[in-house]
């Protein structure tokens, strides 16, 4: 049975979920920023999905991307380029990192990952960037 690792729930917040996974948007403010989750029970690498839902994963990707372009035309700044990482190194549940960037970014042309610190999201702010997101994943 799968069951979310409990380090994202403190990270992150819940969207709508897709066929396949569950879509958290990053508490980041300074990067438009989803994290998808396969709810796969077990699964730690892309190996342990099938054929067949690694494929959904890799469409739902481009959807997430798709959310992210969303949310920076609504925070005032669009995403010029879409970074994807699927990392683990920290968090062993199979999870994809989909995260906007902009050269205007403090990391740019950089990784994003253990730079700096997670700025958090003012509300009015997160509320708008997870509605834009929401708007493009229920789709």
């Amino acid at each position: 049975m799968f069951e979310l690792d409990p380090a994202f729930a403190l990270t992150s917040e819940a969207l709508p979920g897709l066929a396949l996974c569950e879509a958290r948007l990053q508490l980041d403010a300074r990067f438009p920023w989803i994290v998808l989750i396969p709810r796969i029970d077990r699964a730690f690498e892309l190996e342990d999905l099938s054929v067949e839902e690694r494929a959904m994963l890799m469409a739902e990707i481009v959807v997430a991307g798709e959310a992210l372009r969303a949310v920076g035309a609504a925070l005032g700044r669009p995403v010029e380029k879409l970074n994807v990482g699927q990392l683990g190194n920290i968090t062993r549940q199979l999870h994809v990192h989909i995260v906007g960037r902009r050269q205007d970014d403090l990391c740019w042309p950089g990784p994003v990952w253990g730079q700096g610190t997670a700025e958090a999201y003012a509300s009015e702010t997160l509320q708008m960037a997870l509605s834009a997101a929401a708007n493009v994943l229920e789709a």
